[in-house]
C-alpha cells in the first residue's frame, strides 16, 4: 500500500455563519485532508501537534479512520492551536475573531522513519520554514509534493515561502492569493508568473465557480460541485487538497490527466464538507456516497459536439 504523509494543524476551530454557530469543535488543514485521504487506498499519517486539552475522542476518531496518528506531538502542559472565524452572506469574506497559535508556535515537525519515503505528501497551510523541515527530512524522492498556502505568508515569509514552492510538484491556492503571489491580474498569466517559480503544476481554486489546473503549456477547468445549502465552507479547500492527493496516491502515473481526475475527485470530497459544520460530514462519509456523486458530476460536466 503506498503511503501518503499529511503535514498541517490539528485543531480546534469556531465557526459563526448565517446558518448559526458550531461551538467549539474538530477543525485544522491536516484534520481535513486526513479525512478526506481516508477513502482511498494508501496510508496516511499526520505530522503535527496538539495540546494536553485535546480532547482524545478526536484522536480516535482520526485512528478508526486508518490514519496513523502517532506523529501528532502531544504537549500534555499546552494548549491545542485555536481559530474563530464568522462568514459573512458571501462565502469567500470572514472575519477571523480570534487566533490562538498556542502548542503551534513552537512546532518542530518530526517526519517517522516508515514515512520518510510517502510518496505522495501533502504539505497543508504553516509556516514556509516548517514545510521546508519537513522535507528536509524525506529520504526517498516522493512520486508528488502538494503544497497549500496563503497570503499571510505571502505578507510575512515570502522569501521562505519561494524556497518551498521551487521544491514541490503541485501548488493549490485560491484565485486572490494567485494574484498576489505572482502580482498579476488574469489568473490565466498569474499561473504562468507561478509555474516559472518551480512547481510542475498549479491549481487555482475558485470556491464556488471551481477551479483550474495549469501545466506547461496545458490547461483545464472544472465547475464546483452545485451544494443545495452551504453551511459552512470551513475546510472546503484542504478537503479539495485531500481528495486530490488521495486520488494521485491510487493512481499508477501521475501526470496532466490523473490530476485533472484528481480535481474532480477533490471538487466532490470539499461539496460534502460544506454541508455541514466543521468536519461533521467527513467522519461519516461513505465511499459509495462519494462515488455516487462522482457520477452525477461527470453527468453535469460532460457533453458531445
Amino acid at each position: 500500500m503506498k503511503k501518503t504523509l499529511i503535514v498541517g494543524t490539528v485543531a480546534y476551530d469556531e465557526i459563526e455563519t448565517s446558518k448559526g454557530s458550531s461551538g467549539k469543535i474538530l477543525g485544522g488543514a491536516g484534520t481535513y485532508i486526513a479525512l478526506a485521504t481516508s477513502h482511498f487506498n494508501s496510508k496516511s499519517a499526520i505530522v503535527s501537534v496538539v495540546g494536553g486539552d485535546f480532547e482524545e475522542k478526536y484522536l480516535n476518531l482520526l485512528e478508526s479512520k486508518g490514519i496513523d496518528i502517532s506523529p501528532i506531538e502531544i504537549i500534555s502542559k499546552g494548549k491545542t492551536f485555536y481559530w474563530k472565524g464568522k462568514y459573512h452572506n458571501d462565502w469567500n469574506k470572514r472575519d477571523t475573531l480570534s487566533t490562538q497559535l498556542n502548542v503551534l508556535a513552537e512546532f518542530s515537525p518530526v517526519v517517522p522513519e516508515e514515512f520518510k519515503n510517502a510518496e505522495i505528501v501533502v504539505l497543508g497551510n504553516l509556516h514556509p520554514l516548517v514545510q521546508t523541515s519537513v522535507l528536509n527530512q524525506i529520504t526517498t524522492k516522493p512520486r508528488c509534493i502538494i503544497l497549500d498556502t496563503m497570503n499571510f505568508w505571502m505578507d510575512n515569509s515570502l522569501s521562505e515561502l519561494l524556497e518551498v514552492i521551487s521544491r514541490v510538484d503541485v501548488l493549490v491556492i485560491n484565485d486572490e492569493e494567485a494574484k498576489q503571489l505572482s502580482e498579476k491580474e488574469s489568473l490565466f498569466t498569474a499561473a504562468e508568473e507561478i509555474l516559472k517559480m518551480g512547481p510542475k503544476y498549479v491549481v487555482i481554486k475558485k470556491g464556488e465557480h471551481g477551479a483550474m489546473l495549469f501545466g506547461d503549456s496545458q490547461f483545464f477547468t472544472s465547475p464546483a460541485f452545485p451544494v443545495k445549502e452551504v453551511i459552512d465552507p470551513t475546510g472546503a479547500g484542504d478537503t479539495f487538497a485531500g481528495g486530490f492527493a488521495g486520488h494521485l496516491s491510487e493512481s499508477k502515473e501521475i501526470n496532466f490527466e490523473t490530476l485533472k481526475s484528481a480535481i474532480a475527485y477533490g471538487t466532490v470530497m470539499a461539496s460534502f464538507c460544506v454541508e455541514k459544520f466543521g468536519t461533521t460530514s467527513m467522519e461519516s462519509l461513505k465511499k459509495e456516497q462519494i462515488l455516487e456523486r462522482l457520477k452525477t458530476f461527470k453527468k453535469y460536466t460532460t457533453y458531445s459536439l
